[in-house]
């Protein structure tokens, strides 16, 4: 083992991942002998460890400690080299964290939520290899051992969108990930491979450090008639595994759909793990994207498209789920222009805030489900305050914290995008991004205080045969919930404390992890116009003025004039079935690539595989041609000895002459 960093303990690093594994492999294998309790004290035993480990390492990173080495090697061929090791910086501490509390929160929640469901031990199999899958993307040190990772989170998310797989609904999902994710991911694996062809190594630091000397070579190629900056295409053709895997526009279809799934696997999709793996890789490979500003100002242009139309999806929805589903769509938006505007940091300190406060809103809508015996549609709900107090107030910790009111943790770090966006100065991508994520903080509020006035408040909805069974959640479901409303209220403010806000290349947190060129990073323009007062009262304020005001609207509509959202609808039926469909993406691909896809399919199925191969070449040709060989030999076998004895006769005779004639 090489190691280059011995401030960590390497047993301890290799065990955070270690324990999740070994939790999964036996609920998989084993389940079926330890039934229930055992199974879920095992995995969740396992995973609370790993956080422990996490959180006593990312103490260590705190004080300076850090890691680089390989265990290794994976793959050798020749030149071609693929180690396994660990990169252990506050980058990676702060998603070891963030993945292992969440994981472990969820995994108590599970407990109380999936209790009695024929396939519990097999979901406790999954949430805790998905976990260990995720902490090997983090925590690994090159390229492959991130690729690793990255679809080992796509298998296990396949698995757990489908689990419950009697359900047509859920197959149907759970195909569409692995589809959608597949189109991302062959992207994501030709920039690797660029990766090596180009600088001969996948690992990081060798990369990283290869790279500004790269570029001032201007190496190009010619791709689809374009000429091409190779660290462009290599940068670009990662960004679109991201687009897949986080679920950026135009392949974001398949993330509401994942709410097919458990709640449980919802929240650990959509809050810590899987989704966040996109943004989490630009960060991590910032010291290639901040030498291209193509891809940059692509990543910015992707990111806000998507932050701004999920937001107005999210306005007419009326699955509880899916309401919170293109919220993440539409967060994870906010995640890129930050990092797209070089404020990783920003970006970073988003997607941990948001871990909390959106794993938070959906436990909470999945006690609600538990309570409405399985129902999800919020028109069929309200005044469920009333029987359930701690999902209530839970709900709403999460709600003003994706809003963005201060002093929950949603409101610092989405207003330092917002910023970072309003400040950066790239052109007209940058001035795109900042008016998009600034009226979807509008919306944000609008459509989450939508969906908790019409849940919680607005009239009693309840079927009387519901209501007679709402109750509030036992304290395994409860417990997970008051949890994640500590981090959805404490998260802003540790970040501002430890300088997330503040210039990375100067003294910013990321510091030693994430690279900035000065004349990009918007974090030291935001610090002198603060310090010179020259941001604006806008800039500064308009994001919470707009969020309360999103809040005040949804109140009078669906608080006070509840009439009010009927009327608009039948005012504005196109505007409404657009947002309602979806903006008719799923019908737009479905026309595109689905019907082709099967009429091709089809045809080479009835012309190809039935007329010319079964038809043709086997029943038409081979397969008659053996039978009537078959036949013709069938007859020769007679069962007479003198017949054999003079087939043999003749065979003497004929072998004789041939030596005769031949000598």
């Amino acid at each position: 083992m090489h190691e280059t960093a011995l401030t960590l303990n390497t047993t301890e690093l290799l065990a955070i991942p270690a324990l999740p594994l070994l939790a999964a492999l036996l609920a998989g294998l084993f389940g079926w002998a330890l039934k229930e309790k055992l199974t879920h004290w095992i995995c969740c035993l396992g995973v609370i460890g790993s956080a422990i480990l996490s959180i006593d390492v990312f103490m260590q990173v705190q004080a300076g400690a850090s890691f680089y080495g390989n265990y290794w090697t994976w793959m050798l061929s020749d030149q071609f080299v693929v180690p396994v090791g660990m990169m252990i910086d506050r980058l990676t501490a702060i998603m070891m964290v963030t993945v292992t509390i969440v994981s472990a929160c969820v995994h108590v929640y599970t407990i109380g939520y999936m209790h009695g469901d024929p396939g519990y031990t097999r979901f406790f199999s999954y949430i805790s290899a998905f976990t260990f899958s995720m902490l090997v993307l983090v925590m690994g040190n090159n390229f492959f051992t991130l690729f690793f990772g990255w679809e080992a989170v796509g298998l296990f998310s396949y698995l757990l969108i489908g689990f419950w797989f009697k359900r047509e609904s859920a197959n149907f999902a759970a195909l569409k990930a692995f589809i959608v994710n597949r189109v991302g991911d062959f992207g994501f694996a030709i920039g690797i491979l660029a990766v090596w062809y180009y600088f001969g190594t996948v690992d990081y630091h060798e990369v990283f450090r290869m790279v500004p000397d790269f570029v001032t070579q201007h190496v190009s190629l010619h791709f689809m008639g374009w000429e091409v900056t190779a660290i462009t295409f290599m940068c670009l053709a990662l960004f679109i595994g991201a687009m897949g895997k986080s679920a950026q526009v135009p392949l974001h279809v398949w993330l509401p759909d994942s709410m097919e799934g458990p709640t449980p696997i919802s929240a650990l999709i959509h809050a810590a793990t899987m989704v966040t793996a996109g943004v989490f890789m630009v960060a991590r490979l910032s010291p290639m994207f901040e030498f291209s500003e193509t891809a940059l100002a692509t990543v910015t242009v992707v990111g806000a498209i998507t932050a701004w139309m999920c937001a107005t999806i999210g306005l007419v929805q009326n699955d509880i789920k899916r309401v919170i589903a293109y919220s993440t769509c539409s967060q994870l938006g906010y995640m890129f222009v930050a990092c797209g505007v070089s404020a990783y940091s920003a970006g970073i300190f988003h997607l941990m805030t948001h871990a909390y406060f959106k794993a938070l809103l959906f436990l909470a809508a999945g006690s609600v489900i538990h309570g409405m015996m399985a129902k999800q549609d919020i028109r069929i709900m309200g005044q469920l305050r009333r029987f359930m107090p701690v999902t209530y107030i839970t709900m709403l910790i999460g709600a003003l914290a994706l809003a963005g009111l201060p002093p929950f943790a949603g409101y610092w770090s989405k207003d330092l995008i917002i910023e970072a966006a309003a400040v950066r100065g790239m052109g007209w991508s940058s001035e795109l991004a900042y008016w998009c994520v600034l009226t979807g903080v509008f919306m944000t509020a609008f459509y989450t205080f939508r969906m908790f006035f019409l849940t919680f408040h607005n009239s009693d909805r309840v079927p009387a045969k519901i209501k007679a069974h709402v109750h509030e959640s036992p304290k395994v479901i409860t417990v997970p919930l008051l949890i994640l409303s500590v981090g959805a209220i404490g998260a802003g403010f540790w970040g501002v404390s430890v300088g997330l806000t503040e210039a990375e290349v100067i003294h910013g947190y990321f510091a030693n992890s994430i690279f900035v060129l000065e004349a990009h990073n918007p974090l030291l323009t935001l610090e002198a116009a603060e310090t010179n007062h020259t941001l604006g009262f806008f800039t500064h304020y308009g994001p919470l003025l707009l969020a309360l005001g999103g809040i005040g609207l949804a109140w009078f509509m669906y608080f006070r004039e509840t009439a009010m959202p009927a009327k608009l609808a039948a005012s504005f039926p196109r505007v409404h079935d657009f947002l309602l469909n979806k903006w008719y993406w799923d019908e737009l691909f479905d026309k595109l690539f689905v019907r082709p896809a099967r009429c091709l399919g089809t045809m080479l199925w009835q012309k190809g595989d039935l007329d010319m191969i079964d038809k043709g070449m086997i029943h038409g040709g081979i397969v008659d041609s053996i039978k009537s060989g078959a036949a013709r030999m069938r007859a020769m076998q007679t069962g007479m000895v003198y017949h054999y004895a003079f087939a043999m006769v003749i065979g003497v005779f004929g072998f004789l002459t041939y030596l005769l004639l031949k000598a």
